[in-house]
């Protein structure tokens, strides 16, 4: 390569962050999924409406280097188990399934993040964050309740993690 293409290159992704970026979205919503797409620009998404499709869409043998899951609908849970046994790091994405539990589940079953279906227009800001302190090693649960500390709050009660402070300590840390 030229100095001149390395130079274009990476002004490409300067552009697109996300270029290249393979991506399994699976929801119920076909405006969900076009939404994911279009806030991911430059990734390529392959489109999942159900559990069976999304189960299909692992077994092809396609890669992925992110999956993002609804969890009502598409029974995203059973679906974490498996993008995690095949090591593809994977968002929780929930509007219906919002509360503390399935939060919890989440982070056990091994999700680098559970977003609300209203940061959807971050998405991709979301992504490139949670990407880059996974490829790091990092805490994505940490660099989550960082940037959205305050809705868990709203949405869960200013005593929401006082069920299992031990196990919130250790996810919510050093923001607790």
């Amino acid at each position: 390569m030229t100095e001149a293409t390395d130079t274009q290159a990476g002004a490409r992704r300067e552009e697109k962050p996300l270029a290249g970026v393979r991506v399994l979205a699976v929801d119920d919503e076909p405006d969900i999924l076009e939404t994911i797409e279009d806030v991911l620009d430059g990734a390529v998404v392959t489109r999942a409406q159900s559990y069976d499709d999304a189960v299909a869409k692992l077994g092809d043998d396609r890669e992925y280097d992110l999956a993002i899951l609804d969890i009502m609908g598409v029974d995203g849970l059973n679906l974490l188990a498996q993008t995690v046994n095949r090591g593809i790091p994977t968002i929780m994405l929930t509007a219906h399934a919002m509360n503390k539990e399935t939060l919890k589940t989440s982070i056990t079953k091994g999700a680098l993040a559970y977003l609300p279906k209203e940061e959807l227009a971050r998405l991709d800001k979301f992504v490139v964050e949670f990407l880059a302190a996974h490829k790091k090693g990092e805490s994505t649960w940490a660099l989550l309740f960082d940037r959205l500390g305050a809705f868990f709050e709203r949405s869960f009660g200013p005593q929401w993690r006082s069920d299992d402070p031990e196990f919130w300590k250790y996810y919510y840390y050093p923001f607790s």
